[in-house]
């Protein structure tokens, strides 16, 4: 078989030229890479290494902060925890007995976001097989914001070139961020719409690669996303639910929530099923139902976008669907992130000084997958043993110029007042279990198959690769390969010089 098709990409030499000069190109600029098993925890990393990383700004375009793409980084994001940084959501601010654990992304280097970790797995495993040259081609990354951010940053530190491909209507804050890491401003790639329009990112990239310079690393359909998140980010889940397991050895992982975006995140949701049985329950907006109701819209949950269903979303594993309307992530925003929402909280709720400072660290998105997790909480009528897991993309200092539009368009004014207890009143104590739908397997097929007219019909998949899906045991070898990929890193770094 070839090291690569078009479709899924396997650990195999493809071209031992072009893996050479990166070979170079990493040694020439002491890029050590790191494994997936260091990354996730399995492996330790060297004192050395952790040594090197501990002088080092995390937001610097430094090949140690590569040693930091994982969810073992503190508060202050320059040291090292043993057990990834989450937070625990209080029955008081949910309304649940169940409780809600949030693994806080923030804490990934460069971008503040975990996006960086699929950006840093597609790469590396196109580098390693010699599927990429850094010293000749273009990374080009299509996103609606935080992925190709992370690109960009990982593009940095090889020393070549990487394109961000996202929509206009993105958060003023992920453009400035760009402004300043990217070595042009053509290397911005302003695409028509918002987060809904992902159509329009894949057309911008079909133009692009007809330059063979550029290299498509495209999020939605790279198995390694997939495989990152699901060996990575499920790994950080299931410490976390370990730890809060033997404080009380009755609970059990009830379910893992998270918004479908790339469907990378979601991949931990296949670890953690096989690992505690757990559910695995995707999110979406309401106001665009793609799995929900075949739906369309346009939505303000930044970073999950949609109309279509990812290729590398393993649809016939998912046992939930909930839609959650921007209108709660909007407000909640709000909530969480004012002087006087704070204080209402505080004085009212009565909530520990810890979680009130750490309310700030969840972004738009994992608004949403609090307020679904709530939801889904309901509707299976969980209780305290019940834990949902689910994960903050990032946090809402990437949302700032955001609160003034939600002011005016839910308050009639950009520097209106708000009204906490009608924000949590109306966002968290009035959820409900409308729009949530547990999947047969009628339903699987369903969603599944709405995949094909992106995927066969538009993008060219071939139908049998396509279908091939369907079947776990396919899923199964991507996250088993890890150990392969894992001796291509080492073989790579040795040839560098730089173990």
């Amino acid at each position: 078989m070839a090291a690569e098709t078009r479709f899924v990409q396997r650990p195999e030499i493809e071209d031992s030229s072009v893996r050479r000069r990166a070979i170079e190109r990493a040694r020439d600029r002491g890029v050590a890479l790191p494994t997936f098993a260091e990354l996730a925890g399995f492996t330790p990393i060297s004192e050395a290494v952790l040594d090197r990383v501990a002088r080092v700004d995390p937001d610097a375009p430094d090949a140690a902060n590569l040693w930091r793409i994982n969810w073992f980084n503190a508060p202050d994001r320059r040291s090292r925890v043993a057990l990834p940084d989450h937070l625990v959501l209080p029955p008081q601010l949910t309304g649940v007995e169940a409780p809600i654990v949030v693994l806080l992304g923030s804490r990934f280097p460069m971008i503040g976001a975990h996006k960086v970790l699929p950006a840093y797995a597609c790469l590396v495993t196109r580098l390693v097989v010699g599927g990429f040259d850094p010293a000749d081609q273009r990374a080009v990354w299509p996103s609606t914001g935080n992925y190709c951010r992370g690109g960009v940053a990982v593009s940095r530190i090889l020393g070549c070139s990487g394109v961000a491909v996202l929509p206009e209507g993105m958060s003023r804050e992920r453009f400035e961020w760009l402004a300043g890491w990217v070595s042009d401003s053509s290397d911005i790639v302003r695409t028509i719409g918002t987060e809904s329009n992902v159509k329009e990112i894949y057309d911008k990239c079909h133009e692009l690669e007809s330059d063979p310079r550029n290299v498509i690393l495209n999020q939605f359909s790279a198995f390694a996303n997939y495989m990152a998140h699901r060996a990575c980010t499920g790994a950080a889940v299931a410490d976390v639910f370990k730890r809060m397991q033997r404080e009380a050895p009755r609970r059990k992982l009830a379910a893992f929530v998270s918004a479908t975006g790339s469907a990378g995140t979601i991949a931990a949701g296949d670890h953690l099923k096989e690992a505690f049985g757990a559910k695995i329950v995707a999110v979406e907006a309401l106001e665009c139902p793609t799995l929900l109701e075949n739906g369309y819209g346009e939505h303000n949950i930044q970073g999950i976008g949609d109309k279509h269903v990812p290729l590398i979303h393993n649809v016939m594993n998912t046992d939930v669907v909930v839609a959650v309307s921007d209108s709660i992530s909007d407000r909640l925003n709000l909530l969480f992130n004012t002087p006087e929402g704070l204080a209402w909280l505080e004085e009212e709720l009565r909530l520990e000084p810890e979680v009130i400072g750490a309310l700030g660290e969840i972004g738009l998105s994992g608004l949403a997958n609090i307020a679904a997790s709530i939801k889904l909480a309901r509707h299976m009528g969980y209780g305290p043993d019940d834990v949902v897991a689910t994960v903050a993309t990032d946090s809402a200092r990437l949302y700032r110029t955001e609160a003034p539009l939600a002011r005016k368009k839910y308050f009639g004014d950009e520097t209106a007042k708000i009204s906490p207890e009608t924000i949590w009143s109306t966002c968290v104590g009035a959820l409900s279990n409308d729009h949530v739908l547990e999947l047969d397997q009628q339903q699987r097929r369903r969603i599944f198959n709405l995949g094909y007219y992106t995927w066969v019909e538009q993008q060219g998949v071939a139908l049998d690769d396509f279908d091939r899906r369907k079947d776990q045991g396919f899923w199964d070898e991507i996250g088993r390969s890890i150990p392969a990929w894992d001796g291509l890193i080492k073989s790579f770094n040795a040839e560098a010089g730089l173990q």
